[in-house]
């Protein structure tokens, strides 16, 4: 009883205060809640979570990371399950995730003390896929795995990797010796003067002789100027540049770079050395590692030169005139090493952007120590850090590299939305880190907007004006208001012009306008702030807009779906005033009246004026054999339209262009004939954007004919079609090719008619206007020369060996029954984009 009253603290039964009973002692000392079975990891899960996050988090050492996975590998090694997983992902990292590989490697070394049997199948695996790669041409492939392998040169009996490099040379000299133009000699070189850091800072020693002769050997070639090293240069070189950009081929700069770490002993200090901390047994360190003979790895005599055209490539920085740098300086091993290990985990990661970013912002922790300042750390304090000591910026050195591919020239290797993508991300996941940098280059190239290259200019106009709107269209356009007075001929103007017009496309006037000070607010007009843009034939000012009636009938029917036999009518009266007015081309005036009338129905949104524009496509599509006058009308009718708009005028210039009611020839014409006046239509960034994209539509169809004809098994008779179709084409592109250039030259020299004629009126306009004619003519010839290039290069390859490229390859069999007028059944998508 007493215990009872102890148990309910003397209340008796009765009472609410603790009713639950408890019959045994135990009850109070013990919780008999049921406990969650504990999950425990599998071996084979551990050790690839392990191995997929080495060296990602700088809390973790890294040689106690290497030292773990060693261990459980070892110590399962006959399960064949963790055995088969760690060969498989050690390789798929090597390719896949360039700045892992010295880890990957030291993890390698420290299983070779223990089961170098396991060492030696990895070795034996790698040797087999590169010999797969060579073989097809996967050239970043062959470099990162020839770079893993350099890193195990000291698990590697005699020289190693050496005689690798030595045959990959041999097939350099014959490719160079063949023909100077050759670029894929070049990107063997590149390849060969990469990897030879890695060996040289490998645990292996006396090597110094063997790097030595190497890079004499190489010097034949590196030294060497590509003859098309000028047309991608990011800076061409003009009488009226008062700049001084020197751009260096990426090839020479490695040369040089590579002699000079021989004088100073291979100090190689950016490159991480995890293998020097390898795993002690029992207490004593191995005298000397198991060495393994490297497997023959067959160079196939002729080499692919993969999907790709290899072209020479050129060092482009945008922090290269700084007061304080915070990037490797052309002159150290470093810029180029960083730089290739960046370049190549963006190129392979472009199918995720969040990763690509990830891997950017831990930028250091993939590096050796004290290569880099902490992250974040603002410009001014860079100037605070001892002398010896590097200022260089993890996230300069990351934003630097994916502008380098941005801005590649002839072409990126990916779409250009990918790199802006990338950017975008990395200031989401590190603002406070990547804001700054972003903004010291943008600054960088909006200096140099003068000098460089005309198609990197638009490039840079387009993520500038993509990366504001991602971030409430916020940039302090105070710095640049000096530059808002200046004539709309000069780069700066044109440039902050384009800006706008980009802003706008992405967003709406009146919210644009509330972003700009003062000075900029002229550059907005009310007229671009209309949603919708008038109907000019709503006036009955005859000497303004005559056949008004008529136009305003023409909307009303078109508006009602009524048939063309009810509007016929009014067109013909149309044609009938014209002719009376003594117009020599009477299809022109009903051309306009009918075009104007679509483009203001169609003006809500895409889909509208697609909609409108496929019910009226069979008029449409006669206009064009009855008068190239009235076709090219069809041009003016949409800009004049949207002349306050003009990017949509483009868009929609684009989509008549796919249902073949205009030609590519028609484009051409109209903006480098019909209105190149002195020169002014080439300031536009625009115009810029309507003849570069109709350029790529006649290019990338010559392209999907080249790929077809080039598969497999194709039969004769599908073979011969395409030849003939092809022939056909290619004459097409070199003919619009050849406009363009007639048109450029005349401006770029002074000599078309208007400019002529007013040659002494205004010497420093007209100058400006030559200036844009040769910028524009140096990326057309660049253009027509890459094509070339590639058409060559992809008519003397193996069917076997053709590959897609851009996804814009067709079935053979298709292409060849749809040959030449065929794209007239091609439909445009629904886009409902919003105009």
């Amino acid at each position: 009883m007493g215990e009872y009253d102890r148990r309910n603290a003397g209340h008796r039964g009765g009472h609410n205060h603790n009713n639950r009973k408890r019959r045994y002692r135990e009850d109070d000392e013990f919780d008999r809640r049921p406990t969650r079975r504990q999950y425990q990891e599998p071996v084979h899960v551990k050790v690839r979570k392990q191995l997929l996050a080495i060296a990602e988090s700088p809390l973790k050492k890294i040689d106690e990371e290497v030292h773990e996975i060693a261990t459980i590998v070892v110590d399962n090694y006959e399960d064949e399950e963790i055995r088969g997983n760690f060969l498989e992902l050690s390789l798929q990292l090597v390719v896949e995730q360039a700045l892992k590989i010295p880890f990957v490697a030291a993890v390698i070394l420290a299983v070779n003390v223990k089961k170098p049997e396991l060492a030696n199948e990895v070795i034996t695996r790698s040797s087999t896929i590169l010999s797969d790669h060579f073989k097809v041409g996967a050239w970043r492939e062959v470099k990162l795995l020839l770079r893993f392998l350099g890193c195990l040169q000291a698990i590697l009996d005699d020289q190693g990797v050496f005689p690798v490099l030595e045959e990959l040379f041999s097939r350099a000299v014959d490719l160079q010796t063949a023909s100077l133009d050759d670029g894929l000699g070049l990107q063997i070189v590149k390849i060969i003067l990469l990897t030879i850091p890695y060996i040289m800072a490998s645990s292996a020693s006396g090597l110094e002789e063997l790097a030595n002769a190497l890079l004499e050997k190489t010097d034949i070639i590196a030294s060497t100027p590509h003859p098309l090293e000028a047309l991608v240069d990011p800076y061409p070189s003009s009488e009226d540049d008062d700049t001084n950009h020197q751009a260096h081929s990426i090839i020479s700069l490695l040369q040089t770079q590579l002699q000079t770490e021989a004088t100073q002993s291979w100090d190689l200090a950016c490159i991480p050395r995890p293998w020097r901390k390898l795993p002690i047994e029992n207490g004593v360190a191995p005298l000397a590692p198991t060495k393994h003979s490297l497997p023959p790895i067959i160079v196939p005599s002729t080499v692919s030169p993969g999907a790709q055209p290899q072209l020479p490539e050129m060092y482009f920085s945008v922090y290269a005139d700084q007061d304080v740098e915070t990037v490797p300086p052309t002159s150290n091993i470093a810029s180029s090493i960083l730089r290739d290990a960046l370049v190549d985990t963006i190129s392979t990661l472009d199918y995720n952007r969040n990763a690509t970013a990830k891997f950017l912002i831990d930028l250091d922790c993939y590096f050796a120590p004290e290569t880099f300042v902490k992250r974040a750390t603002p410009f001014d304090r860079l100037r605070e850090v001892d002398e010896g000591k590097s200022t260089w910026k993890p996230e300069d050195v990351a934003v630097d590299a994916v502008f380098s591919q941005l801005l590649q020239l002839p072409v990126p290797e990916h779409k250009l939305v990918y790199y802006h993508a990338v950017l975008t991300e990395s200031c989401k996941i590190a603002p406070a880190a990547i804001a700054p940098s972003l903004g010291r280059a943008i600054r960088f190239l909006y200096r140099n907007v003068d000098a460089m290259d005309l198609e990197l200019e638009y490039r840079f106009l387009d993520w500038f004006s993509h990366h504001l709107s991602n971030f409430g269209f916020t940039w302090k356009w105070t710095e640049w208001v000096d530059d808002v007075g200046l004539p709309s001929a000069k780069p700066k103007k044109a440039f902050i012009v384009g800006a706008l017009e980009k802003e706008i496309r992405l967003s709406f006037a009146q919210r644009i306008r509330g972003t700009l000070p003062e000075p900029y607010q002229a550059l907005i007009t009310e007229a671009k702030e209309k949603d919708t843009p008038d109907f000019k034939y709503n006036s009955d000012h005859a000497a303004e807009t005559p056949y008004a009636p008529q136009a305003r009938e023409v909307l009303r029917l078109l508006r009602a779906k009524a048939p063309d036999a009810e509007m016929q009518p009014y067109l013909s009266s149309i044609e009938t005033e014209a002719a009376e007015l003594g117009i020599t081309e009477p299809l022109i005036p009903s051309t306009d009246a009918y075009m104007t009338a679509i483009c203001f129905i169609g003006s809500k949104s895409l889909s509208h004026v697609l909609s409108c524009i496929e019910r009226c496509k069979e008029r449409l599509l006669a206009l064009g054999p009855r008068s190239e006058a009235a076709r090219r009308q069809i041009i003016t009718s949409v800009m004049e339209y949207w002349s306050e708009k003009p990017g949509v005028g483009v868009n929609v210039v684009d989509k008549l262009l796919n249902y073949t009611i205009l030609t590519p020839q028609s484009v051409i014409n109209w903006a480098l004939t019909d209105n190149i006046g002195k020169g002014q239509i080439l300031t536009h960034a625009h115009i810029y954007e309507m003849v570069a994209s109709t350029m790529h539509k006649v290019t990338n169809r010559v392209r999907q004919i080249v790929i077809a004809r080039n598969q497999a098994e194709l039969p004769a008779v599908q073979k011969g079609i395409l030849d003939e179709t092809l022939e056909k084409e290619r004459a097409q592109m070199k003919e619009l090719f050849s406009t363009v250039e007639d048109s450029l030259t005349g401006v770029a020299s002074g000599v078309v008619d208007e400019m002529a004629e007013s040659r002494d009126q205004d010497t420093e306009a007209e100058a400006l206007l030559r200036l844009w004619g040769e910028k524009w003519l140096r990326v057309f010839r660049r253009k027509m020369a890459v094509e070339e290039a590639w058409i060559q290069e992809m008519l003397t390859k193996q069917p076997q060996e053709a590959e897609l490229i851009d996804g814009t390859g067709e079935e053979a069999g298709e292409l060849a029954r749809r040959n030449g007028t065929t794209e007239n059944q091609q439909k445009v998508e629904g886009d409902e984009d919003v105009l």
